[in-house]
């Protein structure tokens, strides 16, 4: 009970606390009447339209690296356990790597790797 109860009264201070900065914020802070309408990006003016067309190959090679990005979150998980995972974990582990070898193979032979294709 003493651990709801402390959960309780955390809950009360971060409400209390978030409570207090946002008041204080709308007490201290500026006041404005218009809002800018220019976007303001680390400190530069645009100088153009924010209208750009990136190419779907742009759009394909960030899911491939979001892919491959993800089995080294799976290889690293591996290798902390190696040890203890035995000869099936490291079968398991080049079944994977194999798997995703073929798959690198097929989108390049497919040309999803070209930047402009002939």
């Amino acid at each position: 009970m003493s651990g709801l109860l402390g959960l309780g009264c955390f809950g009360v201070a971060i409400a209390a606390m978030v409570a207090v900065m946002l008041s204080a914020s709308h007490a201290l802070g500026q006041r404005r009447a218009v809002a800018d309408v220019n976007p303001f990006e680390s400190g530069i003016l645009p100088l153009h339209g924010t209208d750009i067309r990136f190419p779907a190959q742009f759009y394909l090679i960030a899911m491939l690296f979001v892919i491959f990005d993800l089995e080294v979150v799976f290889v690293f998980a591996w290798a902390v356990v190696v040890r203890a995972a035995g000869w099936a974990g490291y079968g398991g582990m080049i079944a994977f790597l194999a798997l995703l070898l073929v798959a690198l193979a097929y989108l390049w032979r497919g040309g999803a790797l070209e930047w402009r294709r002939a």
